[in-house]
């Protein structure tokens, strides 16, 4: 079982180099002068440096773009909706409630709570843009409860982080980490990528354009929770067992099976450039390269079929690549993140 930390804790004696991610036992005092995990704070700055708002972001012509979608096309973008709302939403809760309770460094708090208040940023942005295509938004809001589909993938994200609320322990938190690098890296991807393909095809560019904004914020909470799984491996390699490591690839592993699922059927063949067998393999990239930055070994060892995405998915005076986790010259700002 493991506790969650005293807000307040004077008698604490724990030095700097002596912090965990999670274990430790922090004084509840942030001595940001006085860091352990430097990734951590340079994070934290590139976060307020990509700090926007939803009403940048001109969603006009959308209105009338989504009156000329096809059924198959209208029926999906507010199936991406439904879905999208639901994860920013579980994640606003879950990191704040969940995660950061267990969390015993200074600097890795101070980023959850940025990255909560951006997961509730996000929801605000889904409403913009469900006020300004629906004239009824409860359709949208309600998909969850009428969507058996939506409804069974909802209920399997969740399942994770409810482990851990039921049930704290050192592994649960590890899992929980993974769950996490799985939500931002891979549950996101489908529906952003189908409103990309929108916007390829000159429609919806609003909606396209609010949605790099948040997935400019993803990657850095991708990148976030990417440094806290190698960090606890190097400094708890006990934790990672063979027991724990099979359980992680079985969660990949139906994380792909889920969200395969999931793009086939809100396309439903009816979206041009996303097949069936292109959305599995996308899938599939997505979790090679997850596992991989976190040292593990590719499942599926496919290629990226649908490349157009990474450049069509980033700011043109930016260079990112999402898929590494790797993020240059990406803020507002010009903070050089080579460290991590």
């Amino acid at each position: 079982m493991v506790y969650r930390k005293k807000i307040y804790n004077p008698n604490s004696q724990e030095r700097t180099a002596d912090r965990k991610i999670f274990g430790g036992d922090p004084t509840g005092i942030f001595e940001l002068n006085d860091i352990k995990y430097q990734w951590a704070y340079n994070l934290w700055e590139v976060m307020l440096n990509n700090t926007w708002f939803p009403k940048e972001v001109d969603m006009t012509q959308d209105v009338s773009d989504y009156k000329r979608l096809t059924d198959s096309e209208k029926m999906a973008y507010d199936k991406v909706l439904a879905q999208l709302i639901f994860m920013d939403s579980l994640q606003t809760n879950n990191l704040i409630d969940n995660i950061n309770p267990f969390i015993t460094s200074p600097e890795i708090n101070l980023i959850l709570v940025r990255q909560a208040f951006e997961e509730a940023l996000h929801s605000q942005s889904y409403a913009v843009m469900v006020d300004s295509i629906s004239q009824n938004s409860d359709e949208i809001y309600q998909l969850w409860r009428r969507d058996m589909m939506l409804k069974s993938k909802n209920d399997a994200i969740a399942e994770v982080y409810e482990n851990l609320s039921k049930n704290p322990t050192d592994e649960n938190i590890v899992k929980a980490m993974f769950a996490n690098q799985i939500l931002e890296g891979i549950y996101f991807y489908s529906g952003f990528t189908y409103l990309y393909t929108l916007a390829r095809s000159g429609k919806m560019l609003g909606s396209a354009q609010m949605i790099r904004f948040i997935q400019r914020d993803e990657v850095t909470h991708l990148i976030l929770f990417q440094n806290m799984i190698k960090s606890t491996r190097r400094e708890r390699p006990e934790l990672f067992t063979k027991k724990l490591l099979d359980e992680v690839y079985e969660m990949f592993r139906r994380a792909v099976e889920l969200e395969s699922s999931w793009g086939k059927y809100i396309t439903n063949g009816q979206i041009l450039g996303l097949t069936d067998n292109i959305i599995e393999q996308y899938i599939k990239y997505l979790a090679d390269e997850r596992l991989k930055v976190v040292g593990m070994e590719k499942l599926y060892n496919v290629s990226h079929p649908i490349k157009w995405v990474d450049n069509f998915s980033s700011f043109n005076d930016q260079k990112t690549n999402f898929f590494e986790g790797n993020v240059t010259n990406y803020s507002k700002g010009s903070l050089d993140l080579d460290d991590f």
